[in-house]
């Protein structure tokens, strides 16, 4: 069977073209299998690449690929749909909900030029930093213990300085022996932000990702009860960088960011 499949590149958490997180975004009308959705993802080579089919009388389905596998939840190949949606297909919209596979229903807003998603909170339980595996620091090039560490889907280490997360120069073949992704996280000594972080999944074909949306979801409600404060704004100091608004609500983190389109095109296969 012969597909020729839309797609648009988009730039999430940013503003500007070459910033933040870029993920692909495949608008479908009918279903395809999910092995060409990972091939594509493969070809397309981006941190996510993002698959949204729309069927008649239901709300359109989102999934998520990386390289290397699907993922259960991923924030800014969210955006970045939604940006398409409210800018290439539906622009007198301004609320969408998308139906997922692993989350159930996110809705996402539109308010001037940020688009603003509903994610649920996924707080990490409480790990003693003496019993992270040395090789996970070796692998960060980190002689400093974190103050602390919590897991969730992701391992987040917590450390009191943002310069020991701008300095990691990761050896991404040690953080392979970890399965799971791993978050790094401190305080920000800027006033613009209240914390950074960066984010590592040596696993998924992209050892780091720029700008992690999903992370968030574990990174707010931890720095929302020590800073004792609802409303955050985040850095993550990834090469690319990338700028996150998030407010805690309940069992729910609002992540809001803006969105760049930077290619518009057809796959032909």
């Amino acid at each position: 069977m012969k597909y020729h499949l839309k797609f648009w590149q988009v730039d999430s958490f940013t503003n500007e073209p070459f910033k933040g997180n870029p993920a692909a975004v495949f608008v479908l009308h009918e279903e395809i299998p999910d092995s060409l959705m990972q091939n594509i993802a493969v070809e397309m080579n981006l941190s996510e690449t993002a698959f949204l089919l729309f069927r008649k009388e239901k709300k359109p389905t989102l999934r998520w690929f990386t390289p290397v596998v699907e993922v259960d939840l991923c924030g800014h190949a969210t955006l970045a749909a939604a940006h398409i949606y409210f800018t290439e297909l539906y622009p007198d919209f301004s609320e969408m909900t998308f139906d997922t596979k692993f989350v159930g229903p996110l809705t996402v807003k539109k308010k001037e030029n940020k688009y603003t998603m509903n994610f649920p909170s996924r707080p990490g339980e409480q790990v003693d930093p003496k019993n992270i595996s040395s090789f996970i620091l070796e692998g960060l090039g980190i002689k400093v213990m974190p103050i602390g560490a919590y897991k969730s889907r992701d391992m987040m280490l917590v450390f009191d300085s943002d310069q020991v997360i701008k300095d990691i120069r990761p050896d991404f073949n040690t953080l392979a022996k970890y399965e799971d992704a791993i978050i790094v996280t401190a305080p920000s000594s800027g006033e613009s932000y209240d914390f950074i972080s960066r984010f590592f999944c040596a696993n998924d074909g992209i050892p780091e990702d720029p700008v992690t949306g999903s992370a968030h979801c574990t990174l707010a409600p931890y720095w929302a009860g020590r800073m004792k404060k609802n409303s955050m704004k985040a850095y993550q100091a990834s090469i690319r960088g990338g700028c996150l608004d998030l407010e805690i609500c309940g069992d729910r983190v609002l992540i809001s960011g803006e969105a760049i389109t930077i290619i518009e095109g057809t796959m032909r296969i």
